[in-house]
């Protein structure tokens, strides 16, 4: 598993990125629960997520940011990277970021390829 923490902070919202190999849905929940062994990640506003697996079958949650799971999954798909899971976690810093919210998730993805 890799994490990138505090790659974003934007009107009290703080936004950390990770990833890891997957090749089902159990790994991809077994990747969760490892994330959010740590509190802050369970306590997190949101841990959105996307995977496409080598057979082509995609996954994604938006665990409540509306879309952020189809970014995510859009930009694996651009990239052909499959069986890795990228799961973007935001702490909501009490204002409404707009449409920003959404370029926070693709710079946090970014990132998170950049870099690995």
């Amino acid at each position: 598993m890799k994490q990138f923490e505090g790659v974003i902070s934007d009107r009290g919202s703080k936004y950390a990125v990770s990833g890891g190999s997957v090749t089902s849905r159990a790994d991809v929940d077994a990747f969760l629960k490892n994330l959010k062994r740590a509190k802050k990640y369970a306590k997190a506003t949101h841990n959105t997520w996307a995977v496409v697996f080598s057979d082509g079958a995609p996954l994604k949650n938006d665990d409540g940011e509306g879309g952020a799971g189809q970014i995510i999954l859009q930009m694996l798909e651009r990239e052909g990277l499959t069986d890795h899971v990228i799961v973007v976690t935001r702490w909501y810093g009490g204002k409404h970021l707009g449409g920003d919210r959404f370029r926070h998730v693709q710079d946090c993805v970014r990132h998170y390829l950049d870099n690995s």
